[in-house]
């Protein structure tokens, strides 16, 4: 069982340690509802962290650094992908509890993943996030230096009924896991605007003319708004995104201007 150094600062001191243990492994449940107020039938079981800890998967758990049986408050989950002939990790989960949101357990977690997948000689790793949640942008884009490489649409079935259920759209990240990480401030918004905020709500998407920088703005708190005009952002995001991550683009960085925010697409090289 490996440990990171303690962090310190405003919050307490933590660390982050490998989970073995199958009765440890049912606190990480309880990380999820505390994370993201799963039901029961949406929580990843113990079973499954066990047999991917037995099977090659990355089961870690954040836990106060100061109390050896204090429960764990944040957890990664990740296991070796194939396809096409390719390996990598993807990692499926990453949550931490709300009261330790800022505490760097979420980076912590990341490169502590990033470890034990290097240690497998993985030099890739995935994962998805949703692109209405920018503070995960930030995250990934500007902390761990990954980028979106292609937009999923409904990429997961989150209610009962698929004419009325949320839409579940998704990025796709990758990190390339052999370059140094670095974190980066963000940028100021300097681009092309393919989309923007008029009155809380998106403007109608705006050509592009194979800029090598494209802007999209997205809400800072999209799931404070209304419902109908978060399914309006959601759209505009997909109508935006997915064509661009399909013609040479990728989700780079995410730039801020006072209480706005754009995520930056670049250019990639042929």
């Amino acid at each position: 069982m490996s440990a990171a150094s303690p962090r310190t600062g405003p919050f307490r001191p933590f660390v982050i340690r490998d989970v073995t243990d199958p009765w440890a492994m049912r606190a990480l449940e309880d990380v999820q509802v505390a994370a993201w107020g799963y039901a029961d039938r949406e929580v990843l079981p113990a079973t499954m962290f066990r047999i991917g800890a037995h099977t090659g998967a990355t089961v870690l758990g954040a836990y106060p650094a100061e109390d050896v049986d204090a429960p764990p408050f944040g957890l990664a989950y990740g296991f070796p992908a194939l396809q096409g002939g390719r390996l990598w990790h993807h990692s499926h989960l990453l949550a931490v509890h709300p009261d330790w949101r800022g505490s760097g357990a979420a980076v912590a977690l990341k490169l502590a993943q990033r470890e034990r997948a290097v240690s497998q000689g993985l030099t890739r790793m995935t994962w998805t996030f949703d692109p209405l949640v920018p503070r995960n942008a930030r995250l990934n884009l500007g902390k761990l230096g990954a980028r979106a490489v292609r937009y999923h649409a409904d990429w997961y079935a989150l209610g009962e009924d698929p004419a009325t259920a949320f839409p579940a759209d998704r990025l796709m990240i990758e990190w390339d896991l052999t370059r140094p990480q670095a974190e980066r401030p963000p940028p100021l918004p300097e681009g092309e605007f393919v989309l923007k905020a008029g009155d809380g709500r998106p403007a109608s998407p705006l050509p592009h003319r194979d800029a090598p920088r494209l802007l999209a703005e997205v809400p800072l708190d999209a799931f404070a708004l209304p419902e109908d005009v978060r399914l309006t952002w959601r759209l505009a995001l997909r109508a935006v995104l997915e064509p661009a991550l399909e013609n040479g683009y990728a989700v780079t960085d995410l730039a801020r201007e006072g209480e706005r925010a754009f995520y930056v697409l670049t250019r990639l090289q042929e």
